[in-house]
């Protein structure tokens, strides 16, 4: 007689099932409508497929669609598997190796038969309609376990020798699984997998593009070729993602930053930005902004070396950490070249290294440790628009989202124990000034102890419990707030607080941080003298809102679409005369603008007015002033808005009164 198992349901119920059964057999004894809907399990929290037998008695809560999160990953990582399987269906001797879910979709790196040219661009509307023809079979997805060596014989014997090496590798006496599609076609997974092909939605995906990849990464193996698709529950879904891709495009930051004049990238200086006038002018208007709020905040503004003795580096633990990400150089001593009789740098054998730095964190505590502090001084908030570099690799440099060279709003607290709190309550209160001055919502996010970091179990409860203590006093850890705490993602000597800002389009960006760090003034010998005249160790709270100017431009742009706020405009207004007998008027206006403050711009060319106001709107410039003989005669200005359809006419002086109110910065309006 079979052995019974309790499963324990989510509403409290208990049902008794018998050995062998499946969560699929625990739907359908609830119901015909639930047993159709349900696509996976999770078991005692573990996600599986539906079909996979119970090993004992175990707490079982039924995945649909409507578990959004589950259920998208699970049809990716079979979106995946189908496109597999469509390659291979098509070209006989076609290679597979690796083909995991992502963010929004899936990719496989495959390695086409010999002879044939790699998959490009042409293929995809082949392999996608023999997707689909899988998907309609409605093929069952069935896992098997199989012996290790069973398993290599069966990929070499297919001539799979990635899979084959892959498999040769994974640790002896583990337990290795397939998943079957139908009785056809296998791949080696963990799954877990929906129950079948037809659970996929035929119309829900679309292969987007196609890339070299190296096999495992590695430059020194094989090229392979990936094929990137993205997939998702229904055709409505997929339309709205591919919109948000169409409206990305149009906010792409470099494409707008072309059209609007504001920077440059070139090989000369990979990941690095040439700044144009009118991008510069951002940046500035952002920096001044900053400093008044830094400013009103009570922090000192300083400045530090761009090069430090690799022992500084050593000491402080982040050569140990990001030496890959560093770059350094030695220090020089100069030679005479005997051939050309001129100095020449060479490096001397006991030559000092030093390094530029990536973080300003280290540097900051050296100007803290400069005399001695006492604890009536803290909390001491130091502030720098530091310029940094890391050696990021040259495949994820994009834009400005990720460059070598960027410059932060850095701040780092040195404070006692006891004020730690009520200094990362402020923060709160200043960072949500900050993103509100700019129309973001945000959410807030701890993050909490990495499996590999400095400092004691006991430091690193204080510091996740004081980061939890500050969010609550700022009333931010509720859901209005997105509060959520991410095991394993803190720095390796701190746990922080994250911001993540929303866009206009719905995408998310970690921008905002602040750190809880006992472990680098430990490394450092940072000390103040305390109320009991003894040597005591501060916290150091690292912080930062914009996180770079670079990244954080690349988000306004992309945010606005290039239709920046008129108080980071570059250019606020262009004076257009309709006929060049105006243009006497014109840098009349033009002038009583710049008197008033307003950054603007004469278009004297001879040209059709409607030419000038399509070329000023590509440009995103907020507002064109038209003037003709009328606005000559009466004195005013027919003012074109970025956006608007109608325009509106206004006396000289009453749209520059306008202009100059809308032109100022948030934080410098009236109350």
């Amino acid at each position: 007689m079979s052995e019974l198992f309790k499963i324990s349901l989510p509403d409290g119920s208990v049902r008794e099932m018998p050995e062998g059964s499946t969560p699929a057999d625990v739907a359908a004894a609830i119901g015909p409508g639930l047993a159709k809907a349900a696509i996976a399990a999770k078991v005692d929290g573990e996600l599986r497929d539906i079909c996979r037998p119970f090993e004992g008695d175990a707490e079982l809560a039924l995945v649909t669609n409507r578990d959004e999160d589950e259920a998208l990953e699970l049809a990716r990582h079979d979106f995946a598997h189908v496109l597999a399987e469509a390659v291979q269906a098509l070209w006989p001797g076609t290679q597979i190796t690796f083909g995991p879910a992502t963010d929004d979709g899936f990719y496989y790196d495959v390695m086409a038969p010999e002879g044939r040219d790699p998959f490009g661009m042409d293929d995809l509307p082949a392999i996608e309609e023999k997707m689909r023809e899988i998907i309609k079979a409605d093929k069952p997805l069935r896992r098997e376990a199989w012996s290790r060596q069973d398993l290599i014989d069966k990929w070499n014997a297919d001539g799979e020798r990635f899979k084959a090496e892959w498999a040769a590798e994974l640790p002896e006496g583990e337990e290795l699984t397939v998943y079957w599609s139908g009785d056809d076609w296998m791949d080696m997974c963990r799954g877990p997998h929906l129950p079948s092909t037809g659970k996929l939605d035929p119309q829900a995906f679309k292969l987007m593009r196609v890339a070299g990849a190296y096999w495992r990464g590695d430059q020194a193996n094989a090229q392979l070729t990936r094929i990137y698709g993205t997939g998702w529950l229904n055709k409505k879904q997929l339309n709205a993602h591919l919109h948000r891709l169409e409206e990305a495009g149009k906010r792409d930051h470099r494409k707008l930053g072309r059209e609007m004049d504001l920077f440059h990238l070139q090989e000369e200086a990979h990941g690095s930005v040439f700044w144009h006038p009118k991008g510069y002018m951002i940046w500035r208007e952002l920096e001044a902004y900053m400093r008044r709020k830094m400013d009103g905040g009570g922090y000192r503004e300083i400045k530090t070396p761009q090069l430090m003795d690799i022992r500084q580096w050593e000491q402080s633990g982040h050569w140990g950490k990001y030496a890959e990400n560093m770059f350094a150089v030695p220090d020089m001593v100069p030679d005479v070249a005997e051939d050309a009789g001129v100095a020449a740098p060479t490096v001397a054998k006991d030559a000092d290294w030093m390094a530029i730095k990536p973080m300003n964190c280290p540097a900051h505590v050296l100007v803290f440790k400069q005399g001695i502090t006492s604890y009536r001084d803290l909390p001491i908030r130091l502030g720098e628009m530091g310029c940094c570099h890391r050696n990021e690799p040259h495949g994820a440099l994009h834009g400005l989202m990720r460059v070598r060279q960027f410059t932060q709003d850095d701040a780092h607290i040195f404070c006692t124990e006891g004020q730690v709190v009520e200094e990362v309550r402020k923060f709160c209160k200043l960072a949500d000034e900050v993103y509100s001055d700019f129309g973001f919502k945000y959410h807030v996010k701890l993050a909490l102890r990495p499996e590999k970091r400095f400092g004691s179990d006991a430091d690193w409860d204080k510091a996740e419990q004081e980061l939890r203590d500050a969010v609550a006093e700022a009333g931010m850890d509720n859901e209005e707030y997105g509060w959520e705490e991410l095991p394993g993602e803190g720095a390796f000597y701190a746990p922080k607080l994250e911001w993540h800002l929303t866009d206009a389009i719905g995408r998310t960006w970690q921008v905002g941080t602040i750190q809880g760090d006992r472990v680098l003034p430990d490394r450092l010998d940072a000390t103040y003298v305390g109320e009991d005249g003894g040597r005591h160790r501060p916290v150091m709270l690292h912080r930062a809102i914009f996180g770079s100017y670079e990244r954080f431009i690349g988000i306004l742009i992309e945010h606005f679409a290039g239709k920046v706020p008129l108080w980071l405009a570059p250019t606020q207004a262009v004076v257009a005369p309709i006929v060049s007998d105006i243009d006497d008027y014109a840098g009349e206006v033009l002038e009583k603008l710049k008197a008033a403050g307003i950054r603007a711009e004469a278009d004297l060319r001879n040209e059709k007015i409607n030419y000038k106001v399509r070329e000023h709107s590509l440009k995103k410039v907020p507002h064109l002033l038209v003037v003709g003989k009328r606005e000559q005669e009466d004195s005013t200005v027919a003012i074109r808005t970025l956006g608007e359809k109608d325009q509106q006419v206004l006396p000289l002086d009453e749209a520059i009164a306008m202009l100059t109110e809308n032109a100022t910065p948030p934080d410098l309006r009236p109350a």
